[in-house]
């Protein structure tokens, strides 16, 4: 069965959160800058086809750690994350945080996904599993 968190639950992962998605923007920026060199070039001072491959590699592991976390990953540039969670009213959400913002403040219900945006008020931090 899919993880549900509560709000705090969410909450309580941010900083691991952070601390993934850090390295996540430094190899998503060095694995654009690598292929763009080799494309152009076929050189860059950030490696070579081996470097590519690594990044790549790590990237895949850091985000298999969101999913095995039961977290979805809705994009990597910027990087959004949606936390599955029911709010008190039975409303089935996602806790959604994305690449910039220093908390989780905000939600949008399942069905409706990023353009139903709305910011997480203190009355819905009463989420239940």
């Amino acid at each position: 069965m899919d993880r549900i968190f509560t709000v705090e639950e969410a909450k309580s992962l941010l900083p691991k959160v952070l601390e993934h998605v850090r390295e996540l923007v430094t190899l998503r920026a060095d694995l654009a800058e690598l292929s763009y060199d080799l494309k152009q070039s076929g050189l860059s001072a950030i490696g070579g086809i081996p470097e590519s491959k690594a990044f790549e590699a790590r990237m895949d592991e850091i985000l298999s750690w969101f999913a095995a976390e039961g977290m979805e990953i809705k994009g990597i540039a910027p990087v959004l994350i949606d936390f599955p969670a029911v709010l008190e009213d039975g409303v089935s959400v996602r806790l959604c945080w994305m690449e910039g913002e220093e908390e989780l403040a905000w939600y949008h219900r399942s069905e409706l996904g990023f353009s139903g945006r709305r910011p997480l008020l203190d009355d819905h931090a009463q989420s239940h599993a």
